[in-house]
């Protein structure tokens, strides 16, 4: 059956994961932390982020978490922080982070909608510094739909996010395809009956996708010529 939708996944999809967020993790913690860089360490281990070396885990809750999540593993840390004041802090952050796109998004995007197809983001981050982030880099007027974990339909690896996008613009969930970098986003997609494209953009590797994905691809920018030749 033909794709006339894609639904992307935003960090370490549409966003090169390592380069993008490894920075971001030092300079949250510094700032929650006041400038005290063994506190800082102990609040990397909680996330799953190596403070010294601005690199993540493959288990890290700021992979496939939400915000609400990272911010609960964080909050035991920071006693005199309201969990509110954490997630705030957070937010805040993740919206002023510069973005590396995975590949030149404009040229790419326009390519996708001048071939006819809706596009969508859905993310685990809140739905604020999404549209932030697409903002940041020019393409947020290319999408249809863009929903974060805080937008009422849910998050990933529920299919909550996408059925909502399958309904809005109004495609058959099956004539969709779900792109992420994440076992969740491909568990969405496959919970949701979208195809499932995974992109190696992201902190997972293609052994660990292959399973949940109908392909594996290097990045997005490999998709116009997987779709052309399916």
């Amino acid at each position: 059956m033909p794709i006339d939708a894609l639904l992307f996944d935003k960090d370490g999809t549409l966003f090169d994961f390592a380069a993008t967020w490894g920075v971001f993790g030092r300079i949250v913690l510094e700032r929650l932390s006041d400038g005290d860089a063994q506190h800082a360490s102990q609040m990397g281990k909680a996330i799953g982020f190596d403070y010294a070396q601005e690199a993540y885990g493959p288990d890290s809750v700021v992979i496939t978490g939400t915000v609400d999540e990272v911010a609960g593993a964080l909050h035991p840390h920071l006693p005199n922080k309201s969990l509110s004041e954490v997630v705030e802090t957070l937010n805040q952050a993740s919206a002023a982070a510069q973005q590396i796109p995975a590949v030149p998004l404009a040229p790419f995007l326009e390519g996708l909608r001048h071939a006819g197809l809706k596009l969508g983001v859905a993310t685990n981050d809140a739905e604020m510094p999404a549209l932030q982030h697409l903002d940041s880099v020019g393409v947020r007027d290319h999408f249809d739909f863009v929903a974060g974990y805080d937008s009422g339909h849910g998050y990933k690896p529920g299919p909550g996010q996408l059925l909502a996008f399958a309904s809005h613009i109004d495609i058959d969930p099956s004539r969709i395809a779900m792109v992420g970098d994440s076992l969740h986003d491909l568990e969405a997609g496959r919970a949701a009956g979208m195809v499932t494209i995974g992109v190696l953009t992201g902190m997972a590797a293609a052994e660990t996708l292959r399973p949940l994905a109908d392909v594996v691809l290097p990045d997005i920018g490999h998709i116009p010529g997987w779709l052309s030749s399916n």
